[in-house]
């Protein structure tokens, strides 16, 4: 219980200095230097620049600048529009109509953008003046875009998942396919509630429009390949293993550059731009990634992670019962954290604890994800919900209210798959078989 007691006072000097605001990837490096110092016989000095070095020179990690250039070129040329253009004559005559342009536009972009904030933003300044121009409630609105948003983070490729992959130093290719049958359900349960309250709520949405001919919206659809064609080809060449995860962000990349030049979206003055914004998000991952893998190794030093597994080892808690803990912890977490923030924070001490418990690391990437989507959601630190309120002016607390339904959507989703593991883990043991 000694070892506890260091990794509680390590974990309260970090909650000190976050709420001091300190930055993350400062607080981290700190708290392992106080640890090494204090509580190991090592060199903290040493240490600090080998965990700088080993966690930044990795091949995979590649993958993350060149997943968040791809967004941001996408984020600031017109392509997103036209994705919102070609699918709203398909919506016509289901409940809810346009408003599903939430779920679909936001899950179409997601899968190239890898990024929540840059999804919500880009779907929400295309359908949001158009649904409030028709007539669609406004409240209904915010809370599908808010939630349906953090589809940018489980559809691969993810910059998440790459974060956890390499935290856990798991297969970017498997958690990437992990994460396609989950998405798939979390999107036909927002959708089902649309229609859901569309159904019951039939005097707040707007009357149909003038139906359309088959090739009039096949016409429409022409908006949807350019990005579908992106979206098709780094999947293929995924799961066809002609590329690596790393391969395929820059096929993405180019990708994207190539059609928004086709496009004639792309000037030199949003090229530069998304360049900066790509530098800016970058550094900002790989400075707490740094600062994370050097806690890891001040962690290892003190056996913490060890002694808290084998701790939580010794209650005997069934599986449910550990991951109805570990709930509860990310959720306290959310409301105080980013995403990446909880997973490479938690990283050292969890995934030994849920290795000793028996669970599937790829599996519980999807899970961490699923809880990282509900943080990007739940005030006060919500990045969804910080993006809606600049762009609206809405409060993030009425925002916040508005994604309740769509809250519960995300939990329903962490049951199934925890019920279900399969759902998760079929599609990478189909493609790649089962890891030995």
């Amino acid at each position: 219980m000694e070892t506890l007691g260091i990794g509680l006072f390590l974990l309260i000097i970090m909650m000190m200095l976050l709420s001091g605001g300190i930055w993350i990837a400062m607080t981290l490096a700190i708290c392992g230097w106080v640890g090494q110092a204090f509580f190991v016989n090592t060199q903290p000095g040493k240490n600090l620049f080998s965990a700088f070095w080993e966690s930044n020179a990795s091949w995979e990690l590649a993958a993350l600048p060149l997943f968040i250039w791809m967004g941001e070129i996408l984020f600031r040329t017109k392509l997103s529009e036209e994705m919102f253009e070609g699918l709203r004559p398909w919506l016509n005559r289901i409940p809810g109509r346009l408003m599903h342009t939430t779920v679909l536009g936001c899950g179409i972009f997601g899968s190239v953008s890898g990024s929540s904030a840059a999804t919500c933003a880009t779907i929400s300044k295309v359908a949001l003046p158009e649904l409030k121009r028709r007539g669609y409630d406004e409240n209904l609105a915010l809370g599908a875009l808010a939630t349906s948003g953090t589809l940018g983070i489980l559809i691969p490729p993810s910059i998440t998942m790459v974060v956890y992959a390499v935290a856990a130093d798991a297969s970017i290719i498997r958690i990437f396919l992990a994460g396609f049958i989950p998405s798939a359900i979390l999107m036909a349960l927002f959708m089902g509630y649309i229609a859901w309250w569309s159904i019951r709520n039939p005097s707040k949405v707007p009357a149909a429009d003038p139906p359309s001919s088959f090739w009039q919206k096949i016409k429409k659809s022409g908006n949807l390949i350019p990005c579908a064609g992106l979206i098709v080809f780094i999947v293929w060449v995924l799961i066809a293993g002609y590329a690596t995860a790393t391969e395929c962000a820059a096929y993405g990349v180019f990708g994207s550059l190539v059609i928004a030049a086709y496009s004639r979206s792309l000037t030199w003055e949003n090229f530069w731009e998304g360049l900066m914004g790509t530098t800016r998000t970058s550094c900002m991952i790989m400075s707490i990634l740094a600062g994370a893998a050097f806690l890891t190794k001040t962690m290892a030093f003190t056996g913490v992670p060890r002694e808290l597994a084998e701790w939580v080892n010794s209650m005997h808690l069934s599986p449910y019962a550990l991951i109805g803990c570990l709930v509860l912890v990310y959720l306290v977490l959310g409301t105080a954290l980013d995403g990446i923030s909880m997973i490479v924070l938690t990283a050292a001490v969890v995934l030994p604890m849920v290795q000793k418990a028996g669970f599937d690391l790829i599996w519980f990437g999807i899970f961490i994800v699923l809880l990282v989507e509900i943080a990007e959601v739940t005030p006060p630190v919500g990045f969804n919900l910080f993006v809606l309120q600049n762009m609206t002016g809405k409060d993030s607390n009425t925002i916040a209210k508005a994604a309740i339904p769509f809250f519960l959507c995300l939990v329903v989703c962490i049951l199934i798959i925890t019920v279900f593991p399969d759902v998760v883990t079929f599609l990478p043991d189909y493609v790649m078989g089962k890891e030995k």
